[in-house]
C-alpha cells in the first residue's frame, strides 16, 4: 500500500534508499492529476515525526535524484508532507505502533459481503493484521495483502496521543528555547520606533 501502481513502485524503488540515508522512511508515494501532475511523498523520520523542516530537507535531498533519473516526463509538482493525525497505514509496524485506535480497512476483495471494516486496532500477527471490528466478538485476523486502503480514523484519542508523540525537539521549540535564552530578540513596539 506504499504504492498503487507500478509506476508508483518504480518510484517508491529509485527514492526510498536516498530517503533513508537522510534519516526518513517513505510511508507513501502517490502520482495524482494528470495536466500538471503531483508526486506527493509521505514520509517520517525513524521516531515517526516530520516538521515542516524535515518536509524541505527530504525535498532537497530527492530533488537532484529526480532530476538526474528523470523518470516523469513533462513539469509536475513535487509534494513532500507528514502522513498527518488521521494517517494512511501502508506498512505491518504502522497497525502496531497504533494499536488502541480505530482505523479504517478497505480490502481489494469482498468478505462476508463487504469491503469495507471499521474497529479498534490489534496489531499485525506474521502478516496479518489483527483488529477488534465493529459489532464483532472475536478479534479478525486480516491478510495485509488484501488491504487496498487502511486509514486511521480522526478522534479526540488521536489527537492527544499524536501531539503527545510531537517530536520533541520540533520547530516552534527551537524558537521559544532560543527566545527563552536570548538567541533571538523579539521586537516591541518601543523597538520599532512605533
Amino acid at each position: 500500500m506504499l504504492t498503487t501502481t507500478p509506476f508508483e513502485q518504480s518510484l517508491y524503488d529509485l527514492l526510498a534508499p536516498a530517503a533513508h540515508d537522510l534519516g526518513y522512511e517513505i510511508v507513501r508515494i502517490r502520482m495524482m492529476g494528470s495536466k500538471r501532475p503531483t508526486l506527493q511523498i509521505m514520509a517520517e523520520t525513524f521516531d515517526g515525526s516530520m516538521t515542516s523542516g524535515d518536509c524541505e530537507k527530504l525535498s532537497r535531498g530527492l530533488g537532484p535524484i529526480l532530476e538526474a533519473h528523470d523518470p516523469i516526463s513533462g513539469e509536475y509538482n513535487l509534494e513532500i508532507s507528514s502522513p498527518g493525525i488521521d494517517r494512511p497505514l501502508t506498512r505491518l509496524k504502522d497497525f502496531d505502533r497504533w494499536a488502541g485506535f480505530r482505523a479504517k480497512l478497505e480490502l481489494n476483495r469482498m468478505v462476508e459481503g463487504q469491503k469495507r471494516f471499521a474497529g479498534v486496532l490489534v496489531g499485525s500477527d506474521n502478516d496479518n493484521v489483527s483488529i477488534d471490528l465493529d459489532g464483532e466478538e472475536e478479534t479478525a485476523l486480516i491478510p495485509f495483502a488484501w488491504l487496498h486502503n487502511a486509514k486511521l480514523v480522526l478522534t479526540d484519542e488521536l489527537i492527544r496521543e499524536s501531539l503527545s508523540r510531537r517530536a520533541k525537539d520540533d520547530e516552534l521549540e527551537q524558537i521559544e528555547t532560543a527566545i527563552d535564552d536570548g538567541k533571538i530578540e523579539l521586537e516591541t513596539p518601543e523597538d520599532s520606533g512605533d
